[in-house]
């Protein structure tokens, strides 16, 4: 007989639960975020477990880790494709951990990629690196806007890199208002001096995969970009087709279609949001080092908006990268943009 075993985790419990085959409760019992306590729990089913499912959002790398070098079948539940009945009076996390047991017995359950242990490091300063970009973007862009609400001058985003304090000063007559530039502006340098340490230890201990090499290809890819693409696609074996390499990319359409109509769109968070933005940086740069990629972005930005005509740039790399990480090939610009 199989048992089929489930960890509802949060931040300081987890709820835990096996089930037979016929879904009769073994263990049923909420217990502390504690490895040692999970595993004297799950030890008596040792022998007969199929796997153990764990849902989580956020701290699961300690509890699978844990059970996968005690010798459990760990499977990480991904929790955007992991829905109950709507109709559902009551649940509670007794519910929805004897739910992904029950999954789990009927081979649905739906699961996302354990990352490797050895690797999760860098990949995590990588994302704490795109954190703070997105920081030091959104406190630039305020500075943007103090300057020009009081000023009237449009000072664009590369040309407000470049400015000295003593020019940004220059244009605001209120000491008020040049105490909030002054924020802005040893913020934004903190974030300078943090995102170059990041940068600094990324490339002098990740190592780029020959297999990922191909991506430096791609004009405007660098060394950096290369190592955050590479780092959250993990084995792009696991993908199946392009569909779902750009699905997994967030770079496809959420819709629901019914008879040719329009019924609301699907789960748009769905997928890597790393991927997402390394890809729209790279489509970015492509605009400057790809005249192919320039002129279809010029042909899209004619139809519709910016974000729109650079989602459409990325798309596009997407879809080139899986082809050429599969295939092992360079990057060739006419076949993608004619």
């Amino acid at each position: 007989m199989s048992l089929y075993g489930a960890l509802d985790l949060h931040a300081n419990n987890t709820y835990a639960v096996v089930l037979d085959d016929h879904d009769r409760s073994l263990l049923d019992k909420r217990l502390p975020n504690r490895l040692d306590v999970i595993l004297r729990e799950l030890e008596p089913y040792r022998s007969e477990l199929a796997g153990v499912a764990v849902e989580s959002t956020f701290n699961w790398y300690w509890l699978v880790d844990g059970l996968m070098d005690n010798g459990y079948c760990a499977k990480l539940v991904n929790t955007c494709a992991v829905q109950q009945y709507d109709g559902l009076k009551f649940t509670d996390d007794r519910h929805d951990a004897r739910w992904l047991a029950h999954l789990q017995r009927l081979g649905i359950l739906p699961t996302g990629y354990i990352y490797p242990k050895e690797e999760r490091p860098i990949r995590d300063l990588l994302r704490q690196r795109s954190t703070f970009v997105h920081r030091r973007t959104a406190h630039l862009l305020s500075l943007q806007n103090i300057v020009v609400r009081n000023t009237g001058n449009l000072i664009k985003g590369n040309a407000l890199k470049r400015l000295t304090p003593e020019e940004v000063y220059e244009q605001l007559v209120d000491q008020h208002l040049v105490l909030g530039a002054e924020a802005h502006l040893e913020v934004i340098e903190a974030f300078n001096v943090q995102i170059q340490r990041l940068e600094k230890a990324v490339l002098a201990h990740g190592r780029l995969n020959p297999s990922f090499r191909v991506l430096k290809s791609i004009g405007g890819v660098g060394q950096t970009l290369a190592l955050t693409i590479m780092y959250e696609t993990g084995e792009i074996g696991r993908f199946p087709a392009v569909g779902n390499y750009v699905s997994y990319c967030r770079l496809v359409q959420s819709l629901r279609r019914s008879n040719k109509k329009k019924k609301g769109q699907g789960n748009r968070k769905n997928g890597n949001p790393y991927l997402s933005w390394a890809f729209s940086e790279a489509a970015t740069f492509a605009l400057r080092f790809q005249p192919l990629a320039r002129r279809y972005y010029d042909r899209k930005r004619s139809k519709t908006c910016h974000p729109v005509a650079i989602r459409a740039v990325a798309h596009k790399l997407a879809r080139a990268s899986f082809y050429m990480l599969r295939d092992q090939t360079v990057f060739v610009p006419e076949r993608l943009f004619c």
